[in-house]
């Protein structure tokens, strides 16, 4: 396996974004193998940008995986076919960005728009155009070798994937090779009766792997039996991507998107936070070798 975080574990004033060439840095001295990027700015990057970005990882040992949540206008399960065909073509140009960065894994809620406004509850509906539109992102992602891992999220933030059965069948309902899930440790424990169990069932349409705490933070500080999901995804070979996602700080874009509305990390300033990674690390590769 190959650990890694989401890049806005470091997000400056609690915003979106940031120099990933920098963050490459900062996550190679944490001890991390993976990079995981905003995908959505991958399509505002000149193509000296990505070189650059790509060949910084490359030269540290890094892989970049690519995490978006679509906007509303971008939505391929909407009722609208003007903004599902823009869903679909902006999912497209995306994974093209992509080869330019020399990155094989697209991640996150990509059947419908994120965060839900929850205004369509029509699920059978909803269900049915964001498979036709997966199809076709499928399709593009086959031709260039990209993997899609579709997030399975809690109830409050999607009506459509809210467990592993229903990300398991909705893969199955796309039947691509390249359409697979995502299963994350803060969603699973809302939604999963058992952590273990759910990976087990995922088996090898698990393509991806966010951790995190009950309450968002590192792992290792919460509750989570993180030694029985090693030791699940080990049963299961699973060799890819562990990336955490970690939410620690109120303030700003992430904290109003991501519902943080207190400081988690007990007032700790750059330095503490990249010790806190650090150790973070260390302890899923403790609690996974096994």
């Amino acid at each position: 396996m190959k650990f890694g975080t989401l890049y806005s574990y470091w997000s400056k004033d609690g915003q979106w974004g940031g120099d990933y060439c920098a963050l490459c840095h900062k996550a190679k001295k944490a001890g991390l193998d993976v990079l995981e990027v905003g995908a959505g700015d991958l399509l505002n990057m000149s193509d000296t940008e990505l070189s650059e970005l790509r060949d910084t990882a490359k030269e540290l040992g890094l892989e970049i995986s690519a995490n978006l949540g679509p906007p509303k206008d971008k939505d391929i399960s909407s009722k609208d076919e003007t903004v599902r065909e823009a869903g679909v073509k902006f999912l497209c140009d995306i994974m093209h960005q992509m080869v330019k960065l020399d990155s094989k894994i697209l991640i996150g809620a990509l059947y419908n728009s994120w965060p839900y406004d929850f205004v369509d509850l029509d699920k059978k509906a909803l269900w049915e155009r964001a498979v036709e539109g997966m199809k076709k992102v499928g399709d593009e992602a086959d031709k260039l070798g990209i993997t899609i891992a579709l997030e399975v999220l809690n109830r409050f933030e999607t009506c459509l994937l809210t467990d592993c059965e229903e990300g398991v069948r909705f893969c199955r309902d796309v039947d691509r090779k390249s359409v697979k899930l995502l299963l994350d440790t803060f969603h699973m424990n809302i939604e999963e009766d058992n952590l273990p169990d759910a990976i087990r069932r995922a088996g090898d349409l698990l393509a991806h792997v966010h951790v995190g705490e009950g309450n968002r933070k590192l792992p290792g500080m919460g509750h989570l039996p993180w030694t029985e999901i090693g030791r699940a995804l080990n049963e299961i070979g699973y060799d890819g991507m562990v990336v955490m996602e970690p939410f620690m700080k109120a303030g700003g874009k992430i904290g109003s998107d991501i519902k943080v509305w207190r400081d988690l990390s007990s007032g700790a300033d750059e330095e503490k936070m990249d010790q806190m990674m650090a150790e973070a690390v260390s302890f899923l590769h403790r609690s996974f070798a096994c």
